[in-house]
């Protein structure tokens, strides 16, 4: 194993926002339907909470600052501007941000669910991603969307003329009953409207959904690759290009920064209910993890790293260098009814406590490495996966020249990248570095 530098590992932070309208049939999201009772002092609690849940993880960016954010859900555009206000001031005062920081939020085209666009300008966010997934009004009944096909050209014509550069545009396809000329159609629309970046993905069916239960008439497998491949066409046509397996960016915008560290296997801090994070430690520290904690623990107690004073009190824990993952209580009720505790220290009190704390084994590492870096149309450098996982290239260079011979792999020892076979069969090269 190679030495780590987390200096030279970006870190992005992820906010998680839970609460929605309606939950549509298709998601498989951390999201929940607002209550017909629900209180606007619930907002004042959510925030107050995402800030001690920042504070909690203070220690963990370890003197980096904060390349990008990006707020999710659920509907984030819910939460209402002058909470907005509150959250990146706080934030301001508990990490550094770069001078370029990158902040996207996600946004439903409704116009009754969000502040003006230009308020958001002015919080900082500077790039908004919008859930429009098609402009057909049947489609978007279908999917149990609540909005119509007006709002959503509505939603980025404001977001442009309110002074946002960046706007990507979310758009599904292989819906129940859709044709062709339908899924092309939703792709020049979003480029007309002003779309500067899209993700265009095909609808799958995931468990615990309702479309799982009670499932839809897809296209068939010839019409879904028809559909997929005229729409890249299309894509190209209009000038963006496919840098990933569902993210297009146009000749004006950029890839989208946060994504990209994904992808990159880069570090990302993590607030709000159901948030996930990863975070890459270089030196021992102690981490502050709230006032109880449940690690996940796999039968392996001794990979937390739990000296026997961390097991009585339960606040901190001597963290050993390596990668870990962690995360948050996936009901917005627990993650906001966590216990104070005044015997913690500051750090820890009165902040949501984790419920998983877990250092990645090396072999895990090479295959979450691959799983995200492959998606990249145009791959990565060795030396980023050496820098980032601490495996040396020699530890993975039998699968690799395997790949090569049989054309899924470029033979390229200064980076990893898929040849346009290994970008249809991920699946193939993947199974090689399990």
């Amino acid at each position: 194993m190679s030495a780590i530098k987390v200096k030279d590992i970006p870190l992005a932070l992820y906010i998680h926002i839970p609460w929605c309208v309606k939950k549509c049939p298709y998601c498989d999201f951390n999201s929940h339907e607002l209550k017909d009772d629900s209180q606007p002092s619930m907002y004042d609690e959510y925030v107050d909470v995402l800030l001690s849940d920042a504070s909690l993880q203070q220690a963990l960016a370890q003197e980096r600052e904060i390349s990008s954010i990006f707020i999710g859900g659920g509907t984030p555009s819910l939460l209402p501007i002058a909470q907005y206000q509150r959250l990146f001031a706080g934030l301001r005062d508990i990490f550094r941000f770069a001078d370029d920081i990158e902040v996207t939020m996600e946004a439903n085209p409704g116009t009754l669910e969000h502040a003006p666009f230009a308020q958001y300008l002015d919080v900082g966010i500077n790039r908004l991603s919008i859930g429009v997934q098609s402009f057909a009004a049947d489609k978007l009944t279908t999917l149990g969307r609540i909005h119509d096909p007006g709002q959503a050209l509505s939603a980025i014509h404001a977001a442009r003329a309110a002074g946002f550069k960046r706007v990507n545009v979310d758009l599904m396809h292989g819906l129940p009953q859709q044709t062709m000329s339908e899924a092309l159609r939703d792709i020049q629309m979003a480029h007309d409207a002003g779309a500067t970046h899209i993700s265009w993905y095909q609808l799958t069916i995931e468990p615990n959904t309702v479309f799982y239960r009670s499932q839809p008439v897809l296209p068939d497998e010839d019409n879904l690759a028809d559909i997929e491949q005229s729409g890249q066409a299309l894509l190209q046509k209009l000038g963006y290009s496919n840098y990933e397996v569902s993210a297009w960016v146009g000749t004006s915008d950029e890839p989208c920064r946060h994504n990209v560290n994904y992808w990159q296997f880069g570090d990302y801090l993590a607030i709000g209910a159901g948030a996930h994070g990863k975070v890459t430690i270089e030196v021992a520290i102690e981490v502050a993890i709230g006032a109880t904690i449940k690690m996940t623990t796999d039968d392996e107690p001794s990979t937390h790293h739990v000296t026997e004073a961390n097991k009585e009190s339960r606040h901190h824990l001597l963290t050993e260098s390596g990668i870990y993952r962690f995360s948050k209580s996936r009901l917005p009720k627990d993650y906001m009814d966590h216990q104070s505790d005044p015997t913690s220290s500051a750090l820890s009190q009165n902040a949501p406590k984790m419920v998983g704390w877990k250092v990645i084994a090396s072999d895990e590492m090479v295959s979450e490495f691959m799983l995200n870096a492959l998606r990249l149309h145009d791959g990565i450098a060795w030396s980023t996966f050496t820098g980032r996982t601490g495996v040396g290239y020699d530890e993975v260079s039998e699968q690799v020249e395997k790949l090569v011979t049989q054309g899924l792999l470029k033979d390229d020892t200064e980076r990893l990248q898929p040849t346009v076979l290994g970008q249809r069969y991920l699946n193939q090269i993947l199974r090689e570095f399990l």
